[in-house]
């Protein structure tokens, strides 16, 4: 089979750590038979520089005629890049907002998994961090707080903020759906996570999912409030399989959720629709501090990469190849800086990408 890949390499080490995945969807497709085909896109920062804006509408729509979207990262560094000096409309993270829209991706799926190599990273005490967790965060992706109305204005002398929340149910049974979906293929567990003490969006979004709960009665549902849900990740994130969540409670927790698992630069993320087309994104940022000294994390990107192949192009086998090639580079005691500790050897962000793609030929395909 042939499939078409959008590459957005984007800002920062983005270039570096899609680089790297790319080598690995090579191998995938010199094991495999498959043919990848990519087209280099531009967004964010680069697209600034390039068009005067971080998304045009010819990169939308070679994105939306790709059979997956592979990107690095977007932005610089806040406060001190030409990028911000403009509305927020225009800033590189606009672009990031703009595509998942225009490609009606309203699923974002992080797994938070604290992988047995790395315990010793999980800044969580030793009873908790003993216990191995394996997260999927499903967080609405295109509706709530960040996608509605939002202005400043005078009231009686005073400046004056505001910013709508709106859902409508169709929204909400949409992402619903797709939780109960993954949950039926993990440990048939989901958390439905929302304010419902307070917010009516809240109260709507649990008289919803337990409306869809009835179509899956083997998948066990549960409602927590967002505060206590934020505590429970640090106390007991084993409990855990899939929260389900809205778009701003969703952003919080599953960078709370990265954190425990000893490092950002380990976790891949998949934004998806109502079809095969997804978009694939580590979900750490641009980290313009280290770019160019090669010596980024490629490991999210890559697993990214192995998420794209088993959402986007039904190639399980495939994706399957990839994680296990990641665990077998970890088991044999490589690390980048970020993720390295004593007793562990040191590589760069290619040596990590070569070393992966190298134990892919080792492991049963």
């Amino acid at each position: 089979m042939e499939y078409k890949i959008a590459l957005i390499p984007g800002d920062g080490i983005g270039p570096e750590i899609v680089g790297e995945a790319k080598k690995i969807l090579d191998r995938v497709a010199e094991i495999s038979g498959h043919t990848f085909t990519y087209e280099k896109l531009l967004m964010g920062g680069c697209s600034i520089d390039a068009y005067g804006e971080p998304l045009t509408a010819e990169t939308l729509a070679k994105a939306k005629a790709s059979d997956a979207v592979l990107l690095g990262a977007v932005g610089g560094k806040v406060g001190n890049s030409r990028w911000y000096d403009v509305a927020p409309s225009l800033r590189p993270e606009a672009g990031l907002l703009a595509i998942r829209k225009g490609l009606e991706l309203f699923a974002n799926v992080r797994p938070a998994r604290l992988m047995p190599q790395l315990a010793d990273a999980c800044p969580l005490k030793d009873s908790v961090s003993g216990n191995a967790f394996d997260i999927v965060i499903m967080r609405e992706l295109t509706g709530g707080l960040y996608f509605g109305t939002h202005k400043t204005e005078t009231v009686g002398g005073l400046r004056t903020a505001t910013d709508v929340l709106v859902y409508n149910e169709e929204e909400i049974r949409r992402i619903a759906v797709r939780a109960f979906e993954v949950a039926q293929k993990r440990r048939k567990h989901v958390t439905s996570v929302d304010k419902a003490n307070v917010l009516d969006s809240s109260r709507l979004w649990r008289s919803v999912v337990a409306e869809v709960a009835k179509d899956y009665p083997d998948v066990q549902l549960d409602n927590m409030l967002v505060d206590n849900c934020a505590m429970q990740l640090v106390m007991n994130p084993g409990q855990f399989d899939v929260i389900l969540t809205e778009n701003m409670f969703g952003d919080i927790l599953s960078d709370e959720a990265s954190m425990i698992t000893g490092s950002i630069g380990m976790l891949p993320s998949a934004s998806l629709g109502s079809g095969s087309l997804g978009l694939y994104e580590p979900t750490h940022g641009s980290a313009p501090d280290i770019a160019g000294t090669n010596t980024a994390n490629p490991i999210a990107t890559i697993l990214s990469a192995a998420m794209l192949l088993r959402y986007s192009l039904s190639l399980d086998k495939e994706a399957d190849l990839v994680e296990r090639s990641v665990d077998h580079v970890l088991d044999a005691g490589y690390r980048t800086p970020d993720i390295w500790s004593e007793g562990c050897t040191k590589v760069s962000t290619t040596q990590m990408g070569d070393l992966i793609t190298d134990a892919m030929l080792k492991e049963e395909y």
